[in-house]
């Protein structure tokens, strides 16, 4: 696919800059957790509670200071690693995406759709705005890809 097509497929863009937030949040997390090593992570955890104001006998604050009392600089590499492992693949997509290339649209397409069976089971777990927004999003970006797919195909046997 040529650039010129990128411009008869206006959801492309939107969605290419979507994936590559999502790539840039996510390796700015694993380049945080990186940052971690070699450090005390409870005493960070409990401390940024603390400054939050933030009651730590709440759920959140509490699982949020049982997992950082489990991290060890093992898993801190693991998530470093997986965070930038992840975050590249979500660039790569979004950069094929943003030049209407075929390989991303298909990328997109399967990498979106991996996640809608968990995204509803969580959903059925425990209905939030942020949940319903979610799945939406996704079976729109999927469907969307989907059809340009198809439509490709149809013209390009």
């Amino acid at each position: 696919m040529n650039l010129s097509a990128a411009g008869n497929r206006p959801g492309l863009k939107s969605i290419a800059a979507l994936e590559g937030i999502k790539g840039v949040l996510v390796l700015l997390a694993g380049f945080g957790a990186f940052a971690l090593i070699h450090r005390d992570a409870q005493a960070l955890a409990e401390s940024l509670v603390r400054h939050s104001h933030l009651n730590p006998a709440r759920h959140i604050p509490r699982v949020f200071l049982e997992a950082a009392a489990h991290l060890t600089d093992a898993r801190l590499w693991m998530l470093s690693a997986g965070a930038l492992a992840y975050a590249g693949v979500r660039l790569a997509e979004s950069w094929g995406l943003w030049h209407a290339r075929a390989w991303a649209e298909w990328l997109g397409a399967l990498s979106g759709a991996i996640y809608i069976p968990f995204e509803v089971i969580s959903l059925l777990a425990r209905p939030t705005a942020l949940r319903i927004s979610a799945l939406l999003v996704n079976v729109a970006v999927v469907s969307y890809l989907a059809v340009l797919i198809a439509g490709t195909r149809r013209h390009h046997p």
